[in-house]
């Protein structure tokens, strides 16, 4: 039996769609904002404060960890997104193969 072909209206109502859209803007918005928040403390806390001038280990200061921090952050940030964006994908299949694509 073959599988009819929705129309994209039928789709963006359908509750598979609302429920990938939900999923991917539960997941993506806080991440977005703690990566933008991470990111522009750094800037700000060496710009207005002196609080990450203080030594951490010997003549390494907290800018510096801090700094090596972000790069950590971005790369877990990545990992996490490419594990969750499999999901996104099967849910993405499931909405296809409704449609009949």
């Amino acid at each position: 039996m073959e599988a009819k072909e929705k129309g994209y209206t039928e789709v963006w109502h359908s509750d598979k769609f609302k429920t990938l859209l939900s999923r991917k803007k539960r997941f993506i918005v806080p991440m977005t904002v703690f990566f933008l928040l991470f990111y522009f403390a750094l800037p700000i806390l060496t710009s207005y404060t002196d609080v990450l001038n203080r030594p951490a280990v010997g003549p390494i200061t907290w800018a510096w960890v801090f700094a090596f921090a972000q790069f950590i952050m971005t790369w877990v940030l990545c990992i996490l997104y490419s594990r969750k964006a499999s999901q996104f994908d099967r849910i993405a299949d499931e909405i296809k193969k409704d449609m009949g694509a």
